[in-house]
């Protein structure tokens, strides 16, 4: 009886094992090892989002997302794996994560659809000077300090690649603070009431030319740093023609889809599968060349029919999207993340630095942009505040950077340090330049933050 229950407890500890073919051979991962490890690893990332974004919004006023950034960060050889490197290796191994990796994907770019769903046009097309403005002071005034910076970063060993080009890195430092956490930004914006005001609208804009020019930067980078000019081409072109032909003809095409759904009073099962499918089909084309999934996904929402449609695609989609889906994103990017990299004060001081030159590119020349394009005071600051944001956006170009042989692991650090900070940062500072304010004049309406957490 020992026997067997010390077999049963052998097999019990065994279940995270690989289980490849029985040879005479190193064990391999089969594909029951990969469906083990994945639905516990959701379990941990759900329980992990909810519970760190319940903290974060019962104590610090975080957004929901802004905890599940961080709990991503806990969950990866930062905390759990500082703490217990073993287990945190056994529930989430390297052999895993590309797994992780496409759900991620799945849900961050159906997240981003749902957004583009809810983008105002009729504000885009009122404050397109704006964000037109926004938008360019946000992707100049960060690769004009990144010029200033990069040549002393170079003399610092370790954070680049040896024989690494200055104009690469400048390309690559400019990109980085340029970003703005596109997904992250969202959330905020739903979380905070602005999905339908004009501050919104133009913030989501901007941000979205922004994210984009940054990674046509990326692609040019990549292509001159050895994956050839055809990447750049092929991503800026493609990109290029995808929204042309979106904005003259697509949205006539889907058109019908929203009149399926009016005349039918609820959307059926048939028009919901074909816009999973052009989901689908859309976020694959930007990663096809060399985008990203999540433009794809908002491209696509932003020009599908309003009304009723928009209405029936959110309550048959959105709490999965969000709930079971998003969080892989944030997991996935903090399990390649470290944080004590940046182990000495002189590298401490090289952080701060970068974290104040990007919050000076980024919010400053964003306020002044929005200033000098005709808003008040407050709402340029706002404005501000929310381009501040970089996030997980900043995670994923990073690691590419990490990945790709251009910067080295002590950069890493310093831009993910960079990206927590002027996140975490973004919800309070507009809360204390615009949004209590606003609320307390009737512009926006109150945040209720019990109905806040439970739908978040």
């Amino acid at each position: 009886m020992l026997e067997l229950l010390a077999q049963g407890w052998t097999a019990l500890g065994d279940v995270l094992s690989p289980h490849g073919p029985a040879v005479n051979a190193a064990k391999s991962y089969a594909p029951g090892d990969f469906s083990i490890h994945f639905f516990l690893q959701l379990a941990i990332i759900i329980a992990a989002c909810r519970v760190v974004g319940w903290i974060g919004q019962r104590f610090l006023g975080q957004p929901q997302v802004v905890g599940e950034m961080i709990a991503g960060v806990l969950l990866g050889p930062s905390l759990f794996g500082l703490l217990t490197p073993d287990l945190q290796a056994a529930i989430f191994p390297k052999e895993t994560r590309n797994v992780l990796y496409t759900g991620a994907q799945l849900g961050v770019g159906l997240y981003m659809f749902l957004v583009g769903l809810t983008l105002r046009l009729d504000h885009f097309r009122t404050k397109a000077k704006s964000a037109a403005g926004v938008s360019a002071a946000g992707i100049a005034a960060p690769f004009a300090l990144a010029a200033l910076i990069t040549p002393w970063l170079l003399q610092v060993p370790g954070l680049f690649t040896p024989g690494i080009s200055t104009s690469n890195a400048t390309l690559f430092m400019g990109a980085c603070i340029a970003l703005t956490a596109f997904p992250m930004l969202a959330r905020i914006i739903n979380e905070r009431g602005l999905a339908n005001s004009s501050l919104g609208t133009l913030s989501l804009t901007a941000g979205a030319f922004d994210d984009a020019a940054s990674w046509c930067v990326l692609a040019v980078v990549l292509a001159t740093f050895g994956a050839g000019p055809g990447v750049a081409v092929i991503a800026i072109g493609g990109a290029l023609l995808y929204v042309l032909f979106m904005v003259t003809v697509g949205h006539r095409l889907l058109a019908p889809l929203g009149r399926a759904v009016e005349a039918r009073g609820e959307m059926s099962m048939q028009v919901l599968a074909i816009t999973l499918a052009l989901f689908c089909l859309s976020a694959f084309l930007m990663d096809a060349i060399g985008i990203h999934a999540i433009f794809g996904g908002f491209l696509l929402g932003a020009c599908m029919p309003r009304g009723l449609f928009v209405t029936e695609m959110k309550r048959k989609v959105e709490p999965l999207a969000v709930v079971l889906l998003l969080p892989m994103f944030f997991t996935y990017s903090g399990l390649n993340t470290r944080m004590d990299m940046v182990n000495s004060l002189p590298l401490l001081l090289v952080a701060l630095g970068i974290l104040a030159v990007s919050i000076l590119a980024k919010f400053g020349a964003c306020y002044a942009a929005a200033r000098l394009a005709g808003e008040d005071n407050r709402t340029a600051l706002g404005i501000g505040a929310l381009m501040n944001s970089r996030g997980l956006m900043e995670l994923i170009i990073i690691n590419i950077g990490l990945q790709k042989g251009i910067i080295g692991p002590t950069l890493f650090s310093m831009l993910v340090l960079m990206a927590i900070v002027t996140t975490v940062m973004a919800t309070p500072l507009f809360e204390a330049v615009y949004g209590r304010r606003a609320r307390a004049s009737g512009e926006l309406a109150p945040v209720d933050e019990r109905e806040l957490a439970t739908a978040a």
